[in-house]
């Protein structure tokens, strides 16, 4: 699910928040005409190919598909099909091929009679920054990292693509559209109306295939992402962190905001085929915001499904990164201390109606936040905090960045959190601006300065935080980097250290045990490490200045 905080209709409660070419011929996956049953992505163990197939058969199953290059079989299977084929040794995790993610960020919607308008200053309040974009002065987020500084000295490269792996990118936005990479974006994800339940999940199919143009989101979280990272200094609206490289749309998420396993394989696995040097993923895998290898509560079904999460997700990861791709990722809503969950009650979150509350430990993974190789980050408010929302852990954080709260300060407001490009038709779909094109509430803002007009949304989440880090890795890329497969390339062990080298160290608060105070509630969050790595800020906050003038 993706990684945005819930919005201001749930502030006022203040619980927790919760927070693709084609692969090559010799190794993609094979679909001829499936038999009846449902199909499940089968993990072999290194090797063992063969064997699953017989395990396959064994089972009452057929193969009808394969990916060689993450050790997976396509099969269709019914009945017991399952907890047999996985019980077999050559096997190391079974998952259906259907839904199992979630984006990250929260939408920043006025809550009717709790906060009232008096809680959001006017959107026409603030005066246009004549020095930059139309909207830079509502950009406190690139002046807390430098990027406002950073975008005249290194804006970055063209030869330098940024893969969003998320719910689509509209391409068609002004404030997106002349850094948009149209002939290597792909979509992976077939819109799907209605979940097994029969209950609505992506709506009514756009286009009679139900396969999204590679220039659309029907969702909007991915634009906002794109934009973050990369907006162009066209004088439309706002600039992102690294403002003239390319942004290639990865789509692995559903309408509805789900990722399904398959897609998110799909997609890492073409970033690294295709030479992407960088990819945020501002989501969890679902159905299980926590994934247990062997947890009691679980069935042997439900086991095998995390089992192959895990499996999966982890060989993919690999595989890009050892073609040359960094791999970020937003950290989390859920305001966790990752290092030691202790309780579950959002899993499995697909399909409805399926929760239940089950005890964990730290054996239990976020994914990918929590899986190898990937670089993780929490989210800060204006102020400078590590948002309420935003999950922790000292194994976990790896970097901090802005992703907007709006309860950083007095009372509630639209404008702590992050302003970013927004397409029109999710706007006027989820009612947010009139049918004159006028904004409904603070949380949108339109800019008409260079003529036609774009929209833009402000959002909170580990979702906004991670593409500030991904831009910072852009430029990086962009000034390191040597000519490569797809433009530039910069290992991603280098671009880490880099990361962290130019990141501004931020110490644990005084108290460690830091007491967030909203709506007459206290919410009490630890954090543990040194001034040098801890839980609430990792190795540091992002800078995009320094990683502008840093020398190799």
């Amino acid at each position: 699910m993706r990684r945005v905080a819930s919005g201001l209709m749930a502030l006022a409660a203040v619980a927790m928040f919760t927070a693709c070419s084609s692969p090559t011929s010799t190794t993609a996956p094979r679909k001829p005409a499936a038999p009846k049953g449902a199909e499940y992505l089968v993990f072999y163990a290194e090797g063992q190919q063969r064997l699953a197939r017989e395990a396959v058969e064994r089972a009452g199953g057929t193969t009808v598909g394969e990916d060689a290059r993450l050790g997976y079989l396509l099969a269709s299977g019914s009945g017991g099909f399952v907890e047999q084929v996985g019980a077999d040794r050559a096997i190391v995790g079974v998952s259906p091929d259907r839904s199992i993610g979630f984006t990250t960020n929260r939408v920043m919607a006025p809550a009717a009679g709790r906060t009232g308008s008096k809680s959001f200053p006017d959107a026409g309040s603030f005066t246009r920054n004549r020095a930059g974009e139309p909207l830079a002065g509502r950009q406190w987020d690139m002046r807390m990292i430098g990027a406002d500084r950073a975008n005249a000295k290194a804006p970055g490269s063209k030869q330098v693509l940024v893969g969003v792996i998320d719910t689509g990118v509209d391409g068609k936005h002004p404030d997106i559209a002349p850094n948009f990479n149209r002939g290597l974006s792909r979509n992976f994800v077939t819109d799907k109306p209605k979940d097994e339940n029969g209950e609505t999940l992506d709506g009514p199919c756009e286009v009679s295939s139900c396969k999204d143009p590679v220039d659309e989101d029907d969702d909007g979280h991915g634009t906002h992402v794109a934009s973050t990272i990369a907006s162009p200094i066209n004088h439309i609206g706002i600039a992102g962190v690294a403002p003239n490289v390319q942004i290639v749309n990865i789509r692995a998420g559903q309408d509805s905001g789900y990722f399904f396993l398959k897609p998110s394989l799909d997609a890492l696995a073409y970033a690294g085929d295709i030479g992407v040097d960088v990819v945020n993923m501002s989501y969890y895998v679902d159905p299980w915001l926590f994934n247990c290898k062997a947890n009691k509560a679980d069935t042997k079904k439900q086991q095998l499904e995390q089992q192959a999460i895990i499996t999966g997700m982890q060989r993919a990861l690999d595989y890009a990164r050892q073609r040359g791709v960094t791999l970020i990722s937003a950290l989390g809503n859920e305001s966790v201390d990752l290092g030691n969950p202790k309780v579950d009650k959002e899993s499995p979150g697909y399909p409805t109606g399926e929760k239940k509350v089950r005890q964990i430990d730290n054996s239990c993974i976020d994914v990918p936040a929590e899986s190898g190789g990937v670089i993780s980050v929490s989210a800060l408010g204006p102020s400078g905090r590590k948002a309420i929302y935003s999950d922790y852990g000292v194994e976990q954080t790896d970097l901090a960045a802005p992703g907007g709260d709006a309860l950083d300060g007095k009372g509630a407001k639209a404008t702590r959190s992050i302003l970013a490009a927004a397409p029109e038709r999710v706007l006027r779909a989820a009612g947010r601006i009139d049918a004159k094109g006028e904004p409904k509430g603070p949380d949108v803002v339109k800019d008409c300065t260079a003529g036609p007009c774009s929209y833009y949304q402000y959002l909170d989440g580990t979702s906004m935080a991670a593409p500030h880090a991904t831009g910072v890795a852009a430029i990086l890329i962009s000034r390191f980097g040597k000519p490569g497969k797809g433009g530039l390339e910069l290992s991603p062990a280098t671009v880490e250290d880099l990361l962290y080298k130019t990141a501004t160290q931020k110490a644990c608060p005084t108290p460690r045990q830091y007491v967030y105070k909203t709506y007459g509630q206290t919410v009490t969050q630890d954090c543990g490490g040194t001034q040098a790595d801890n839980g609430f800020f990792g190795h540091g906050v992002v800078d995009a200045w320094k990683a502008a003038t840093v020398e190799p």
